[in-house]
């Protein structure tokens, strides 16, 4: 089959919009998105210069949506002196699988030849996830314990760095799961925040924008547009070097039941994805407009303070992650 905007082979075919794509128009697609993705959510503030940069802090875990990313954000602004990019990989502490994906962050950040920080779980916390695994004090899945150390470092050290925004590579099969799940689970409140953490843009424009994350880096995903299947293809095509294995204690069983299910919907119905998460995004910032009218102080309304061990910001007198480390601890 023909590309659709020229005479080469076309190497994939977008059912969701009929295109046919050679190697060259499609990763211009891919990177075309995530640039309109930065522009729409105003991810460059005006007030932006040489002399008063942005910082972003990309969470680089070495997976396919990471690494791809990563390479388009550093072609983007590689030039732009408004923009400064450091790259932060976890290292979670998983025999056999972070090491080499680390490996692959080692290797991306060297070509292009950016800023690169590993921090651990073993010297931030005293445990790997080899062992948690094993011990699982709460009964709980891997994810679990993993998503809150994770989310607690990537905060800590993109605050550390001086981040005005830390982002990540969540892909649009990512972003549709987590709109269905909070439809399926009536978590209105959620979705608020949701649009308040990641989604919505920033600025003044029209339209609903992010109230201001006072306690926290604010997160943005510029690849959220990208079906899955195509950030791998667009890793491929372009040799990038991303450690493409899923991890040995992945479990989160809810999610991937959605997953098949959104996978048969995309399936008979090219461009399930793509309207779930369209219709949620402004659905949210509808919700999280009416969250904002409802109270004039974002801290008072959260509750939120200080751990009582770690300092961080929490609704609990002791954060989550410590209570997870206590548990890990008896």
């Amino acid at each position: 089959m023909e590309c659709s905007k020229c005479e080469r082979d076309a190497v994939m075919h977008a059912a969701y919009s009929g295109a046919h794509l050679c190697d060259a128009h499609f990763a211009e697609s891919v990177e075309r998105r995530v640039r309109r993705r930065v522009r729409e959510d105003g991810l460059v503030p005006r007030d932006a210069t040489p002399e008063n940069p942005e910082t972003w802090v990309v969470g680089l875990s070495g997976g396919k949506d990471s690494v791809v990313l990563t390479q388009i954000l550093h072609e983007t602004f590689a030039k732009d002196p408004r923009i400064e990019i450091v790259a932060l990989t976890i290292h979670e502490g998983i025999e056999g699988y972070r090491d080499e994906s680390v490996d692959a962050c080692l290797e991306l950040t060297e070509d292009l030849e950016i800023r690169h920080e590993v921090v651990s779980y073993s010297e931030e916390f005293g445990v790997e996830m080899d062992d948690v695994v094993e011990d699982d004090p709460e009964g709980m899945a891997a994810c679990a314990y993993c998503g809150v150390f994770r989310r607690d470092l990537l905060e800590e050290y993109a605050d550390e760095y001086g981040a005005d925004k830390l982002l990540t590579g969540h892909n649009l099969d990512d972003e549709a799961q987590t709109a269905l799940m909070n439809f399926l689970e009536g978590d209105v409140a959620q979705i608020a925040k949701h649009f308040d953490a990641s989604l919505g843009p920033f600025g003044d424009d029209d339209g609903p924008t992010r109230e201001d994350q006072e306690n926290f880096v604010p997160r943005a995903k510029p690849l959220r547009d990208v079906p899955e299947k195509e950030v791998a293809l667009y890793c491929h095509l372009r040799d990038l070097p991303a450690h493409i294995t899923e991890c040995p204690h992945a479990s989160e069983a809810y999610r991937g039941e959605i997953q098949e299910l959104l996978h048969g919907l995309e399936e008979n119905h090219p461009g399930t994805r793509h309207s779930i998460l369209a219709g949620y995004e402004e659905l949210a910032g509808i919700v999280a407009s009416e969250h904002h009218s409802d109270a004039e102080d974002t801290r008072e309304k959260a509750d939120l303070g200080d751990c009582e061990r770690c300092g961080s910001t929490t609704t609990r007198d002791v954060c989550r992650k410590c209570q997870l480390l206590d548990a890990l601890d008896a």
